[in-house]
């Protein structure tokens, strides 16, 4: 199959509902997922409506309070569906229990809009490993595709602003064909959302030096080499964990577990350098007077900075875009989750993926053999890997 391309779109998606009409871009919302509620969901959706006149929403949840919350908001006037959902997927429900009795959860009609292409796009602040699976078994994995991944955006110094990391939670397990496919995953969701047209991919390993890693990195290396030209990606090699936020790679790929790990550790790292700065300058009055002299570079030091604004996942792999916020988004957070879902949608981005994944095929004789698990040293066997929930 010829690979189409994946670089932005001039033209945008049109899905006109009862939400919005002719020309607009329909978003399903969990209104009822995250910590915060659907009060700041709702907020959320006014400040990305605010900035987006061709936006529109399905939400679904308690249709009574959704609609006094919405009545709120002027700005979403004429642009808001609300469907009725009884149920709510909590942040502590398993997966395989939400996927048996969660039929009629407001996330499970969040996602079923999107199969129905009712909306282009499903966002929710809910519990992950739920949304995922809800998610698997709703749209399908696109053809080809063993693993989904989610992909974040990272601050870094490249002229963009941003790298993309993947996966960052959705299965903590992956092997070197898996691996490959992340790559071209991200590579494509790079270059519709970044603009970058040649996207730059590092494999995660402990080391630069291409004699470091495990079995599977080592076969991943391999295939990414080969899938170069076919996939329209320039692989840098192996990075660190210190090169994630550098200019070296566009697209960073590891396993579900590694990359959760890497993504919480810099998120807490953030906040505890916004704190360490708020001390700083409030420390005496020379300080103060300092920060009120630097207030424009400080404010913009923390706004780079700050996860809220780069807040969405992307469920790449699937036969439909959903965008995972951070469970304890504030409405920023939502809003820009939300922003995201709408630039995907209108680049038709998840068609053009599935075209990029159909246009290259992972050389067999490269693929890893599976690992042994390391032993427990307590004489136990190990447990089967589950997936995991960022």
């Amino acid at each position: 199959m010829t690979a189409a391309s994946d670089t932005p779109a001039s033209s945008a998606a049109t899905m006109g509902t009862a939400a919005g009409g002719p020309g607009r871009i329909t978003i399903s919302v969990d209104a009822m997922g995250g910590d915060r509620g659907p009060a700041a969901v709702v907020a959320g959706l006014a400040l990305s409506a605010d900035r987006n006149p061709d936006i529109s929403f399905i939400l679904h949840g308690d249709k009574a309070a959704l609609a006094a919350l919405v009545a709120r908001r002027p700005v979403l006037a004429g642009r808001c569906e609300i469907r009725h959902a009884e149920g709510v997927v909590t942040m502590n429900d398993k997966p395989a229990q939400v996927l048996r009795s969660g039929r009629n959860s407001s996330m499970a009609s969040a996602i079923e809009a999107v199969r129905a292409h009712q909306a282009e796009v499903a966002v929710s602040c809910g519990n992950t490993g739920a949304l995922m699976v809800l998610s698997m078994t709703r749209l399908k994995k696109i053809e080809g595709v063993k693993r989904p991944a989610i992909a974040c955006y990272w601050p870094s110094r490249n002229p963009q602003g941003y790298n993309v990391l993947l996966d960052v939670g959705a299965d903590v397990r992956a092997d070197a064909p898996d691996l490959l496919q992340y790559a071209l995953m991200g590579a494509s969701y790079a270059r519709s959302s970044l603009g970058v047209e040649r996207p730059r991919v590092g494999l995660l390993n402990v080391g630069t030096e291409e004699h470091k890693g495990s079995s599977t990195i080592k076969a991943a290396a391999e295939l990414l080499a080969g899938a170069q030209a076919a996939g329209k990606f320039a692989f840098v090699g192996n990075v660190e964990g210190s090169d994630i936020p550098s200019d070296k790679a566009d697209v960073i790929v590891t396993d579900g577990f590694t990359g959760n790990v890497a993504l919480k550790t810099a998120e807490g790292t953030a906040r505890l350098f916004k704190d360490f700065f708020g001390e700083a300058f409030r420390s005496t009055p020379f300080a103060r007077l300092g920060a009120l002299l630097a207030y424009r570079q400080i404010k913009s030091l923390i706004s780079r900075t700050d996860p809220r604004h780069v807040n969405g996942g992307v469920f790449l792999g699937l036969n439909g875009t959903v965008v995972k916020s951070h469970g304890a988004a504030d409405a920023t957070g939502i809003a820009a989750a939300v922003n995201l879902a709408f630039d995907l949608a209108r680049h038709d981005f998840n068609q053009r993926l599935a075209h990029r994944l159909a246009s290259v095929e992972a050389p067999p004789h490269a693929v890893a053999a599976p690992e042994k698990p390391p032993e427990d040293p307590t004489g136990r066997s190990p447990e089967k890997p589950q997936e995991g929930n960022p």
